[in-house]
C-alpha cells in the first residue's frame, strides 16, 4: 500500500470550528477571519459573561485551491472571544450601526500572568481592543458558504 500526504483538495466542506487557546492558534483564526466583513450593529460585548461576539462574513480562503471551480465564496461565522476584562475602539463611529466594517487581522500583544490583549485590526485605521484574562478565541461557521456578493478574491496590493 502506497500512502502518500494530504493534500488541501482532500478536505471536506464541512463548516468551521476552531478554538484558539495561545498565540500561535490566533494566528490560525486571524488568517481565515482575513478580509470578513461585518455591519457594526453585529459586534457584542456581553459584560457579565466576559464575552465579546462578532457575527461576520468571512472569506473562505481555504477554499482557495478550488476557486475556478466555483466563484469565491463567503459563509457566515461567529467569532467569540471569552474571558473580557475591557473593550475598546478607535477609529470607529459607535453612533452608526449599520457601518460595514472590514477586518484584517487578530493582533495579540501579551501583558503579565498570560492576560493580554486582542487587537481587531480594521482596514481604514480602526480597531477593537479587547483585553483579556487569556486567550480564549472560537471562530465557528454558521451558514452554508454562499456565492461572494463581489465575485472577487479579496486582494492587497503591496
Amino acid at each position: 500500500m502506497v500512502m502518500a500526504d494530504a493534500r488541501f483538495e482532500d478536505g471536506g466542506e464541512e463548516p468551521l470550528r476552531l478554538k484558539a487557546l495561545d498565540g500561535e492558534d490566533l494566528r490560525v483564526i486571524s488568517a481565515l477571519v482575513q478580509d470578513a466583513v461585518f455591519p457594526m450593529s453585529e459586534m457584542t460585548w456581553d459584560r457579565t459573561k466576559r464575552r465579546f461576539a462578532l457575527l461576520i462574513n468571512r472569506f473562505r480562503w481555504e477554499d482557495g485551491a478550488r476557486i475556478g471551480e466555483h466563484p469565491p465564496e463567503r459563509v457566515q461565522s461567529v467569532l467569540v472571544i471569552d474571558d473580557v476584562l475591557a473593550v475598546a475602539s478607535q477609529g470607529i463611529d459607535r453612533g452608526a450601526p449599520e457601518t460595514v466594517l472590514s477586518l484584517l487581522a487578530l493582533d495579540w500583544t501579551e501583558g503579565e500572568d498570560g492576560t493580554g490583549r486582542i487587537t481587531l485590526v480594521l482596514a481604514g485605521d480602526g480597531a477593537v481592543a479587547v483585553d483579556v484574562e487569556c486567550i480564549d478565541v472560537t471562530l465557528r461557521d454558521v451558514t452554508r458558504p454562499y456565492v461572494a456578493p463581489s465575485r472577487k478574491v479579496p486582494d492587497h496590493p503591496e
